[in-house]
């Protein structure tokens, strides 16, 4: 065979493969349908499947494709804003008001603290721009402050609680609990218990004629704070303070209104 006959041969292959190619991916659809259909499956001339009878529960519902599981509702978020906490049996935050925040309308509120550890940093807050709050508590016996200063970097709360402490009665080594938040984070540190921070002194002064009082305290802690969650401690080696406490419906309130029906 010439040259150019062997070409014209080789040509003529290999359109005939093109065309076998694409009859072949044509027919390829109608494959695998018939392939899953019962009925394509049984034999020439074989029986033809029927319907199982409907039995006691009813009939039985035929095969299809399974229909999706319906996604799980996210869970609702609480009402408590992301990042804020507070211990069981500790002061809530100082409630926000409208204007600049005082901590005393004396004037003369004040914190200073040494906090180092998982925390660096020296605390001077003056009474302008800070906010605090205080209640007498009756179990254990005492009363119990917080400071915040809304803005700061880090955003702290700071939450003394001093035991034994009585309506307008000066106190010393007065055992203190120290709880200290992160606001915004997860990240609480407390000394879970009143040994490990002392009050050396402790000073109070009536602010007009009700229950509430300016206490102004200095104390120290021998031993840190420790995260509530996950790791790291605080220590909050000095600090000192003057904040208001209100002695309404404490203890001392009660025995008061009783001596003088």
């Amino acid at each position: 065979m010439s040259l150019d006959g062997r070409r014209r041969r080789a040509r003529a292959l290999a359109a005939a493969a093109v065309a076998l190619t694409f009859a072949l991916a044509a027919t390829e659809p109608a494959m695998a349908s018939d392939s899953t259909s019962p009925a394509a499956q049984a034999p020439p001339g074989g029986p033809t499947a029927r319907a199982a009878p409907a039995g006691p529960a009813g009939p039985v519902a035929a095969a299809g494709p399974i229909a999706p599981a319906e996604p799980i509702a996210p869970a609702q978020p609480g009402t408590t804003a992301p990042g804020t906490f507070a211990l069981p049996g500790t002061l809530t935050p100082p409630a926000a008001t409208e204007g600049p925040a005082n901590c005393l309308t004396s004037g003369d509120g004040y914190l200073r603290a040494r906090v180092a550890g998982a925390l660096e940093t020296r605390v001077n807050w003056s009474n302008s721009g800070m906010r605090c709050q205080g209640e007498a508590r009756d179990a254990p016996p005492g009363v119990r402050l917080s400071f915040q200063r809304p803005g700061g970097k880090p955003d702290l709360l700071f939450v003394f609680g001093l035991t034994g402490v009585r309506e307008g009665r000066p106190a010393h080594a007065v055992a203190t609990n120290l709880t200290l938040i992160v606001q915004g984070t997860d990240r609480i540190y407390g000394t879970l218990g009143d040994s490990r921070c002392t009050v050396d002194s402790l000073s109070q002064r009536r602010l007009g004629s009700g229950k509430n009082y300016r206490l102004e305290a200095r104390g120290f802690c021998t031993q840190p704070a420790h995260a509530v969650r996950g790791e790291g401690v605080v220590l909050v080696s000095t600090f000192e303070f003057a904040g208001i406490v209100n002695y309404e419906g404490s203890q001392d309130a009660a025995e008061t209104a009783r001596a003088n029906p």
